[in-house]
C-alpha cells in the first residue's frame, strides 16, 4: 500500500471517528454527573420525607380500577404545587402531565395508580383505611416515584431538550387502563416511554429487565355449559352439564401438553367451577373459568380460538350447549410486553451509571402480565423492575399478598432513575438530530 495513501486514510479515519469517541466520553461524563446530582437531590432529608409522606398518604386510601379519584386528586395537588401543567381526566381518573417547552421529542414516564381488593394484614401506622382494599402491588410507590421524578425534572425544565410526559394511569390490575389511555389519544405523538415496577425479591438499589419479550400475554375466560337438569336417580332424563364440563376441563389441558411446542411457554389454568347445590340433583348449568398466558400474543390468540372449539365440541358430545366468554370488553386481554432493544439498552446504561453495573441484572421473561404492553405496541418502550426488599425481613412477601410491605428507601432511587432516563433520552435525541 502506498505510504501517502495509508497516512491519508488514517488521518481521514481519525477525523471521522475521534469526534464520536469524544462525544461518547463527554456524554458518559455528563451522564455520571447528572445521575449523581439527581440521586443526591432525591435523598436529601426534606425531599425524602416528602416522598415518604406522599406514599403513605396514597397507601392509606387505596382505590380500585377506575375509582382512583382520591389518588388522582393527590397527584393533581402535587403537580399544581410544582407548577406542572396536565390534562385530566383521561380514562375516568388518569392524567398526563407535561414538563418542558412542549416541543418534540415527547418522552413518557408511566405510573399505574390502582390498588387490589385485598384486606391488608400488615399492622403499621399507615395501614389501609379502606376495608378490603390494599396497595398490595406497590402502585402507591410507582405514583410516588413518578411524582418525585416530576419534582426533579421541573427544576431542570428550561434545560430539557424536548418534553417529558408524566403518565398517571388507572386500571392496570386486569382492566387494561393503558389501552383506554391510548384509545383516548392521551399518548399520541410520544416517541418512547419508560416504566418501573417494584420487585420484593430484589434489594433496594438494584434493577432488572431484558430486551425483547419480558412478560406474558394474558386473557381470562368464562364458560357456561347448559344441559337439562333432573333427579340424580334418573340420569337418562337429563343432559348432564357436570359431565360435559369435566370432559371439557380435561380436554383443555391437552392444548398445553399435546398441541404446543414444549419449548414455548404457555399456561392454561381453570380457577373456578360452579354447579348445583344438591347431591341428588343434576343441575341445569355449570360454570367454570380461568386464565391463559403465552409469551407471544399470537400464542394467546391461538389458545383463545382452540378453547372455544374444544369447549363447544365437548359440550355437543354430551348433548349440551356451551358459551365461551373472553370478557374482551370488561377485562381486555393483554398482549405480551416487549421491550424495544434500543430503549432497553438506554435505560440499562443509565441504571449502570446511577447504581453500578453489578446492580443492573438481566432477568428471564415471566408469565405474569402487564398492561404496559399496550404502550410497547405503539412506541419504543422499556419496562424495568426495581428492588424493594426489606433488609430485616428474611421472608419475602410477594406481590398481591396481604402481607406485602415495601422498603421506602426505593423511593428516591426510583425518582432519580425516572428523571435520569428521561433527560438523557432527550439529550441523546438532540445529538442524533443535529
Amino acid at each position: 500500500m502506498n505510504k501517502t495513501f495509508f497516512f491519508s486514510l488514517m488521518l481521514w479515519l481519525c477525523f471521522l471517528i475521534f469526534p464520536s469517541i469524544l462525544a461518547l466520553a463527554t456524554s458518559e461524563s455528563e451522564l455520571t454527573s447528572l445521575t449523581r446530582e439527581l440521586l443526591k437531590s432525591a435523598r436529601e432529608p426534606e425531599f425524602f420525607d416528602w416522598l415518604k409522606q406522599t406514599r403513605r398518604k396514597l397507601h392509606e386510601y387505596p382505590e380500585l380500577a377506575f375509582e382512583e379519584y382520591n389518588t388522582s386528586q393527590v397527584i393533581r395537588s402535587e403537580l399544581d404545587s410544582l407548577g406542572i401543567e396536565y390534562k385530566w381526566p383521561i380514562a375516568k381518573t388518569g392524567l398526563v402531565g407535561s414538563i418542558g417547552s412542549g416541543v418534540q421529542p415527547w418522552f413518557g414516564l408511566r405510573a399505574d395508580m390502582d390498588a387490589l381488593p385485598i384486606q391488608e394484614l400488615v399492622e403499621w401506622e399507615h395501614k389501609s383505611k379502606i376495608n378490603g382494599q390494599m396497595h398490595a402491588c406497590g402502585h402507591d410507590a410507582h405514583v410516588t416515584m413518578l411524582l418525585g421524578a416530576a419534582k426533579l425534572l421541573q427544576r431542570k425544565k428550561d434545560k430539557l431538550k424536548g418534553t417529558v410526559k408524566l403518565v398517571f394511569q388507572p386500571g392496570e390490575e386486569g382492566h387494561a387502563g393503558a389501552y383506554h389511555m391510548l384509545k383516548e389519544g392521551a399518548l399520541d405523538n410520544f416517541q418512547a416511554i419508560f416504566g418501573l415496577h417494584v420487585a420484593p425479591d430484589m434489594p433496594v438499589g438494584s434493577i432488572a429487565s431484558k430486551p425483547g419479550v419480558m412478560a406474558a400475554a394474558s386473557a381470562r375466560f368464562s364458560v357456561v355449559i347448559k344441559g337439562k337438569g333432573g333427579h340424580a336417580a334418573r340420569p337418562q332424563d337429563t343432559r348432564d352439564p357436570v359431565l360435559a364440563a369435566s370432559f371439557a376441563i380435561l380436554a383443555l389441558q391437552h392444548l398445553i401438553s399435546r398441541e404446543k411446542d414444549p419449548l414455548e411457554p404457555r399456561v392454561l389454568s381453570v380457577g373456578f367451577v360452579a354447579g348445583g347445590r344438591a347431591g341428588n340433583v343434576i343441575p341445569e348449568t355449570v360454570k367454570f373459568g380461568g386464565t391463559i398466558r403465552s409469551l407471544t400474543t399470537e400464542g394467546l390468540n391461538h389458545l383463545m380460538t382452540r378453547i372455544k372449539e374444544v369447549v363447544e365440541n365437548q359440550a355437543a358430545v354430551h348433548r349440551c350447549t356451551a358459551s365461551v366468554d373472553f370478557m374482551e370488553e370488561t377485562l381486555k386481554p393483554y398482549p405480551a410486553t416487549v421491550n424495544d432493544e434500543a430503549m432497553y439498552e438506554h435505560a440499562k446504561r443509565v441504571g449502570e451509571v446511577l447504581l453500578g453495573k453489578s446492580n443492573v441484572q438481566k432477568m428471564e421473561a415471566f408469565m405474569g402480565a402487564e398492561d404496559f404492553s399496550f404502550y410497547a405496541q405503539k412506541m419504543k418502550a422499556a419496562f424495568f423492575v426495581i428492588g424493594v426488599q426489606n433488609e430485616n425481613d428474611n421472608s419475602i412477601k410477594r406481590l398481591h399478598s396481604p402481607y406485602f410491605f415495601l422498603n421506602e428507601e426505593v423511593l428516591p432511587v426510583g425518582a432519580a432513575l425516572h428523571a435520569a432516563v428521561a433527560i438523557s433520552y432527550l439529550d441523546a435525541q438532540a445529538v442524533e438530530t443535529h
